[in-house]
């Protein structure tokens, strides 16, 4: 929430490593706050809400949003004229059912029990939670690209272990939902989605039903798979373990390799299965910048 601050630690990685692309810094819980929840981050325990079980009280106007959420706008302005045009800069937004999962427990690593249970329960009123979920984070994408995003990517990093029809319910229709309100307002938008820990058939469902133009990839999707499934009909993103690239060495060479191979030929962005991990050497990604450009 501070626009100097999150743009500067949004280029160092640029200037350190010389990347394709710089993802705004910001985090997917900005969201539950511009709805008016308050979220707090505590060491060693990481954000934590107040849980609620009714989107009543919930702030629905578009214009507290915006005031909420306008340092997110700031930094992506401050990092646009930083960058050049040689560096493309992505926003992002956590998906409905990833932020109803925090909502719901007021915490992660719940396994989505939570909010489980009150679709289950109250499928009704768990779904007004998913509809205005899914109009602020389309403002909030819409808003990104206005302020000089070139893509946008929504995160749903707890859409494992759903039923098929939950999946589809709290998963892919606001996901749809969400990619056709921003193409409404930006009809050109490019928006990547990663359905984290998905099954390979709610893979493919997800880039066949929600309107997305490239689906990022968890680790455990295997990368031939994807390019023959899905790489004929959108972008890759993906996928390396994080964990590989904390080892460093021969087996990071192999894996780079293996997801180049996997993918020549189709439109793709080399990136990991997941977030970073905090220990990770910074001479391993220099390593890995290295040879995906050696090959590439």
């Amino acid at each position: 929430m501070t626009p100097e601050l999150a743009a500067e630690v949004t280029l160092q990685p640029v200037r350190r490593f010389g990347f394709d692309a710089a993802i705004i810094f910001s985090d997917i819980l900005v969201v539950p706050a511009a709805l008016g929840m308050t979220v707090v981050f505590e060491e060693g325990a990481g954000p934590k809400l107040n849980p609620i079980t009714s989107a009543e009280g919930l702030r629905g106007e578009r214009g507290l949003w915006l005031q909420t959420l306008q340092p997110v706008y700031e930094a992506l302005s401050l990092t646009r004229d930083s960058l050049g045009d040689t560096t493309a800069l992505l926003g992002f937004a956590g998906a409905p059912w990833t932020l109803a999962s925090y909502m719901a427990a007021g915490r992660g690593g719940d396994e989505q029990k939570s909010a489980k249970l009150w679709s289950y329960r109250d499928p009704q009123g768990f779904g007004r939670l998913v509809d205005i979920l899914a109009d602020c984070v389309a403002e909030h994408l819409i808003w990104q690209l206005q302020a000089g995003a070139d893509a946008v990517q929504i995160f749903d990093s707890w859409a494992s272990g759903l039923p098929e029809c939950a999946f589809a319910q709290w998963v892919l229709a606001p996901t749809k939902k969400i990619v056709a309100r921003v193409r409404a307002a930006v009809p050109k938008a490019r928006i990547i989605g990663f359905p984290r820990a998905a099954t390979l058939e709610s893979y493919k469902l997800y880039a066949q039903e929600t309107g997305v133009d490239a689906i990022s990839l968890d680790t455990a999707v295997p990368m031939t798979w994807a390019a023959e499934t899905l790489g004929r009909n959108m972008a890759l993103q993906g996928n390396l373990d994080p964990v590989c690239l904390l080892a460093g060495g021969l087996a990071l060479e192999e894996a780079v390799d293996q997801i180049l191979a996997a993918t020549r030929g189709i439109p793709f962005i080399f990136n990991l299965g997941h977030g970073i991990l905090p220990e990770t050497p910074l001479e391993h990604v220099e390593e890995l910048v290295r040879l995906v450009r050696r090959t590439r």
